[in-house]
């Protein structure tokens, strides 16, 4: 169950639960098209007093885009007056205004322009911001079902969508509006007749509008949709390129890369042809209406109900009042693909959230270590259980073993331990109180990690090691990397500690890696351990002094191994043989090997060709 409280502190209300289905294939339009964009408005927050200022300028350039064509004509019947003199005062007044009407419009569009992309920015700021809490906040879950590429594309490529349709579309839609009502009242005022032969093409644009808005919403949509699976194929081939190239697979990657390129360019051009349509068309019916208006208006000015100037002025006005009609048809476009991209941000912010702590749940402090599996069982899917009637019980201090087969279950109980995942049955005790009794942070500030796949992040080796303890002196970092054993290849790089490492340290070895991943586990201190084949990665001479830091870094320290290479954990104090989800052995190294079980053919496997080992 998700944290609706907690939700409702930093995003705005969801409008729908959320789901991973949702992600499986396009939606072909906007679920929630004004729900969308009202939840987007949450985001503008204190931009909104900003946005009141840019109406404010927007309506004053209105005004004076309104006063134009009125001068115009103003201009045109100076010139006819007096039976074909110029009025040359008139006329020089007229174009004085009219020169600064113009430049004043220049300068407020520029203002408008300048404010509108600073709000912009800071609302996009604001929205990625949320999406990144959000994603610190979901299940360990959530991450195992999606692809990265996928949730870096809803995280870069969605929001720029929205970042444009703010910018873009904002402004021009309140223009648009002031401007299109404005030029009606004048039309009105200017002729009646005039302005019904000019709205004649007004339902046409409707039209017009809502037939290709209806196919774009779908492109669009579907667009975003494939262009995260672009995304999601290139970061897991970038990531994965020495598997590809070992495999011989540049060809396989190449094809399957080009089939999702295709569709993507595929429909990217139904959507940019469908939209491209718009203008056009919409050009033609325009130009239809001005050639009804200048004949309708030759006729009134031949009989002298209108002068040439009052139809100049119209003609002005009726390009001022179609023209944002075509804008916003084409703002329209805009506003399908950014809520297309809002909607995808959205599905994220509508994820649940790691369930909430318990009311009643309290800080642990001094862990003890005492950890105890009272008939756990836990499944991924109620129907599917990985985890079956689990017992056992490691006392302070003590170090446990656990060994099986590859999907046996062994990482499954450390990520319960841990409440990576909950429990479906049964409960986890440590110190004598039910885990969840304790809040998540604390309870996993109390473990440290070694796992078989280290990832390290960008930046210096020093800062690497320090991420367990921020507070550290530069004197722990570099004892923790002597017991390690990790300070023999530190000290030959040419900026030793301050060697800033690329992605994932990929300037590193595998076994470097490791290393100062061991250093980063020894340098936290934790009260428990959870060591994931640590050394798996590591060559045996190095591996011996691993085992022998590892060793006085679990003294007194309740440790949990996951092993395949046995002889590691020879001296556990309890060893568990997992197999199916359920305990199948448990015993010390000396208890399994009498036994001569699963344990033991185990051990004999591995070891049946290495004299002595048996002994």
């Amino acid at each position: 169950m998700s944290n609706a409280n907690e939700t409702t502190q930093t995003t705005p209300p969801p409008l729908r639960p959320g789901g991973a289905n949702r992600f499986r294939g396009p939606v072909v339009k906007p679920k929630n098209f004004k729900g969308t964009l009202k939840r987007l408005w949450y985001y503008f927050g204190n931009e909104r007093k900003m946005l009141s200022l840019i109406f404010l300028f927007i309506m004053v350039d209105g005004v004076l885009m309104l006063l134009a064509p009125y001068l115009i004509g103003k201009a045109v019947d100076a010139m006819s007056l007096n039976q074909g003199k110029v009025n040359f005062t008139i006329l020089e007044v007229t174009i004085i205004v009219l020169t600064s009407a113009y430049v004043a419009d220049a300068a407020l569009t520029f203002l408008q322009g300048w404010l509108m992309a600073g709000v912009a920015q800071r609302v996009v700021k604001r929205l990625r911001e949320a999406i990144f809490q959000k994603l610190q906040k979901l299940p360990v879950s959530f991450f195992d079902s999606r692809t990265h590429g996928e949730l870096m594309s809803r995280l870069s490529n969605d929001v720029d969508n929205v970042s444009n349709t703010i910018s873009q579309s904002t402004t021009q839609l309140m223009s648009g509006v002031i401007v299109i009502a404005g030029s009606l009242i004048m039309m009105i005022i200017l002729s009646p007749i005039l302005t019904l032969a000019s709205l004649m093409t007004v339902p046409l644009v409707f039209l017009l509008t809502k037939t290709i808005a209806k196919r774009t919403s779908v492109f669009f949509k579907d667009q975003q949709v494939k262009l995260g699976q672009l995304n999601g194929h290139i970061e897991e081939t970038i990531s994965g390129i020495e598997v590809v190239k070992a495999f011989n697979h540049e060809g396989q990657v190449i094809e399957e890369f080009e089939a999702v390129n295709t569709k993507l360019r595929e429909v990217g051009l139904k959507a940019q042809v469908w939209s491209g349509f718009l203008m056009p068309i919409m050009n033609v019916i325009n130009n239809f209406g001005f050639a009804i208006v200048a004949v309708i208006g030759g006729v009134l000015a031949v009989k002298s109900i209108v002068t040439v100037g009052a139809i100049a002025s119209f003609i002005t006005y009726s390009r001022q009042f179609v023209r944002p009609l075509n804008d916003l048809a084409n703002i329209f476009n805009i506003l399908q693909s950014g809520v297309a991209g809002a909607e995808r941000v959205f599905e994220i912010m509508d994820e649940p959230e790691e369930p909430a702590d318990a009311k009643e749940a309290v800080e642990l402090q001094h862990p003890q270590g005492h950890v105890v599996f009272e008939n756990v069982s836990f499944g991924y899917r109620p129907d599917v259980p990985i985890i079956k009637n689990v017992n056992f019980e490691a006392s302070v201090g003590s170090s446990t073993a656990l060994v099986g087969p590859t999907g046996a279950g062994k990482t499954t109980i450390v990520n319960l331990l841990t409440r990576f995942y909950d429990v479906t049955e049964g409960r986890i005790l440590l110190d004598g109180h039910d885990i969840r009794d304790y809040t998540r942070d604390s309870l996993r500030k109390c473990f440290g990690f070694v796992l078989q796949d280290t990832y390290l992040f960008s930046g210096t080796i020093k800062e690497n090691i320090k991420y367990g303890k921020p507070d550290a002196t530069d004197e722990e970092v570099v004892q923790a990397a002597l017991m390690a054993n990790a300070d023999v290849f530190i000290s030959r790089l040419p900026n030793k500690y301050e060697t800033v490492l690329s992605e994932n340290g990929g300037n590193l070895s595998q076994g470097q890696r490791q290393l100062l991943a061991i250093a980063r586990v020894i340098l936290a201190r934790p009260s428990l351990l959870i060591l994931d084949e640590a050394t798996s990665s590591i060559d045996t001479r190095t591996e011996l002094h691993i085992q022998e830091a590892l060793l006085k870094l679990m003294e007194n320290r309740t440790s949990f191994i996951i092993a395949h290479r046995l002889n590691t954990i020879r001296d556990a104090d309890m060893i568990m043989v997992i197999d199916n989800g359920q305990i199948i052995e448990k015993g010390s190294h000396e208890q399994l090997m009498n036994a001569k079980g699963r344990y033991y053919q185990m051990f004999f496997n591995q070891f049946k060709n290495v004299e002595g080992a048996l002994d």
